[in-house]
């Protein structure tokens, strides 16, 4: 993953209303092991973040100068140090406005990954740790911690320069704590959602169970199809990009490629050609699961209406076909009794 730039400048910035202290770097950061480990490590802390939306850039203006500073970047008007320099004083106007927001150290990564060119901006809080030394001796140490991101955006630079239609070229996490604390960084990017993420995706998981039934498939061609849907949706997420229906299709099956991409546009599910798909949806898609009482239930959601059946109103599950196993248990238990 080549790194063309990566930037860090530091807020100082406490949640008490206090002013805000800005320390900028005059350069980028030169090449080294430890600069891709970090970027490479704010990637990762990334993509694990389930509580990401996507969206695009309003358009420029006053309350949302950022995209027209990389408009400069891309046309080389400006240099990407100035960029991140002018970009970090409007953040940290953002922070002093919010009496909540708490500074940290800014992170702007220029990076490319295959054909794709990403801007990454993560702001990154430092964490301490107790290391031991040969002589046993306890220190207290700190380091920036990239698996608990708050507040951090990626940009895909080739999306938005090639396809400016685009409704998703940025993706930006959404803070637990609500829209008020996030939304200033939200601002400082200039985004605007533009899809619904776990909306699609349930869409898209819906699509499937009705391709599934339309097909009359074996139960094990279907967990098998269900699997392949999960794990590209899931590879797709880790390089940041979206699910294409077409390519997803082409994985269910490559005897009849275009079969499922054909059926969703006969069916007029308005789903979008591609988006972005919702970790946490994929993730309760893939097993429905219970514990309570001695009794751990689990199983994989395209069974459900098929090999079990559920009444809602006895909140009782009816099995059929049960593992061998298990079926040779239950019958030595009940011959023995």
């Amino acid at each position: 993953m080549p790194i063309h730039h990566a930037v860090m400048h530091f807020i100082d910035k406490k949640p008490d209303g206090s002013p805000a202290a800005l320390h900028m770097a005059s350069a980028s950061l030169p090449d080294s092991g430890a600069i891709e480990n970090l970027v490479n490590d704010v990637n990762d802390g990334y993509n694990a973040n389930t509580r990401k939306a996507w969206g695009f850039f309003h358009s420029e203006a006053g309350a949302y100068p950022l995209s027209g500073w990389l408009a400069k970047v891309a046309s080389g008007d400006m240099q990407f140090i100035d960029f991140t320099r002018t970009a970090v004083e409007h953040l940290t106007r953002l922070m002093e406005e919010s009496n909540l927001a708490v500074g940290g150290h800014v992170l702007f990564a220029l990076y490319q990954q295959g054909l794709t060119e990403y801007l990454t901006i993560a702001i990154l809080r430092q964490a301490e740790t107790i290391s031991v030394a040969d002589d046993l001796s306890v220190s207290v140490s700190r380091h920036l911690d990239t698996s608990a991101l708050h507040f951090a955006a990626r940009i895909n630079l080739s999306e938005w320069k090639n396809n400016p239609a685009s409704r998703q070229y940025i993706s930006f996490i959404k803070s637990k704590s609500g829209k008020r604390l996030s939304h200033y960084f939200q601002d400082f990017i200039g985004c605007q959602e533009g899809i619904d993420s776990p909306g699609e995706t349930r869409t898209l998981l819906k699509a499937f169970k009705d391709f599934v039934e339309a097909e009359e498939l074996p139960t094990e061609t279907a967990s098998e199809k269900s699997q392949h849907l999960v794990a590209y949706a899931q590879a797709q997420d880790k390089i940041g990009e979206p699910v294409s229906l077409d390519e997803l299709s082409e994985a269910l099956d490559e005897d009849r490629p275009k079969s499922f991409a054909d059926f969703i546009r006969a069916g007029d599910y308005g789903i979008s050609e591609s988006f972005a798909a919702d970790k946490r949806t994929l993730n309760q898609y893939r097993r429905y699961t219970g514990r309570a009482e001695g009794m751990s239930i689990s199983f994989e959601a395209h069974l459900l209406g098929s090999k079990i059946e559920f009444d809602h109103e006895s909140a009782s599950l009816t099995i059929r076909n049960l593992p061998t196993q298990l079926a040779r248990q239950l019958t030595k238990s009940a011959n023995q009794s």
